[in-house]
């Protein structure tokens, strides 16, 4: 089982849905955590578009990404295009990608088309493992 980090800036909506989805969607083919180069809390914008699929992530927790250690997953997902500020042992995984998606915390209303973007790249990462 391949086990997945996503990370972005602060794990507060991006990689928060990513979870979120992966956890569902990839039930029993990967193991999920999400992580920010800082920790904050998960937007509740966020746990409110989550909801309107079905999915509830009001129980994930933010943390900070130095709280894990590179060697414990396969594969890291960046969100934000902060790939460039991570440590090298984080991009030196078997497979990392930067989605490069737009912040919906500076853009309130665009929270639906990015999960829907992150529901559609998280589905093609499951198929490609």
């Amino acid at each position: 089982m391949k086990r997945v980090m996503f990370v972005c800036k602060k794990n507060s909506a991006r990689s928060q849905m990513a979870e979120g989805f992966a956890k569902k969607l990839g039930a029993g083919k990967i193991e999920v955590t999400s992580s920010g180069l800082e920790a904050s809390q998960v937007n509740p914008i966020a746990i409110q578009v989550m909801s309107e699929v079905g999915i509830d992530i009001c129980k994930q927790t933010s943390n900070a990404l130095s709280e894990f250690r590179p060697e414990n997953f396969d594969i890291v997902i960046s969100l934000c295009g902060c790939g460039v500020s991570l440590p090298p042992n984080w991009l030196q995984r078997e497979m990392f990608e930067d989605w490069q998606l737009e912040d919906p915390a500076e853009k309130p209303e665009i929270f639906p088309q990015v999960r829907d973007q992150i529901r559609d790249r998280v589905l093609q990462l499951i198929s490609v493992l």
